[in-house]
């Protein structure tokens, strides 16, 4: 499925409100709601959209820590990057794991209760021995800019 500019459109409101009407997308979007429904129900059939959840504002539930994590690995195969993988997507304060390029090979997203919840983990995870060479850890002291949605409509000029 190719998108065009009203996809683009649809997908940039639906990110910014999952909950918005039909009626209401299909006025931002310049379409009669049938048809806006219609696109929106095969953005979903594809695979463009994945689902919709609720933003929490976990400060309101009570003290969190994040923490950014660098992690070298000790051997660079195949096979050591999948296991890692494996133990680490069992970690329910992981909330993000990216590959990148430069100096170590994956940048890490913790949330946990405490820098003690996050120390367990680490000290799991090296005394696993799934590879881990060194790491480095970042704590967020504070964030000003947290975005939730992606820049879609200057990403995909249409």
């Amino acid at each position: 499925m190719k998108l065009d500019r009203i996809d683009i459109k649809i997908l940039h409101q639906l990110q910014k409100n999952g909950r918005i009407t039909n009626v209401e997308l299909a006025e931002l979007v310049n379409l009669s709601p049938s048809p806006c429904l219609m696109r929106v129900k095969k953005l979903q059939a594809e695979g463009y959209i994945e689902g919709y959840t609720a933003q929490i504002n976990v400060s309101k539930l009570g003290q969190t820590l994040t923490v950014f994590t660098e992690v070298t690995l000790k051997n660079h195969r195949q096979v050591d990057f999948a296991r890692f993988l494996a133990a680490v997507k069992k970690i329910e304060q992981l909330l993000e794991c990216h590959l990148v390029s430069g100096g170590y090979d994956y940048m890490l997203k913790f949330v946990t209760s405490g820098i003690g919840e996050y120390q367990e983990i680490m000290e799991k995870l090296t005394d696993m021995d799934i590879g881990i060479d060194k790491y480095f850890s970042y704590v967020v002291l504070k964030s000003p800019i947290v975005r939730s949605h992606m820049p879609l409509t200057t990403l995909f000029q249409m």
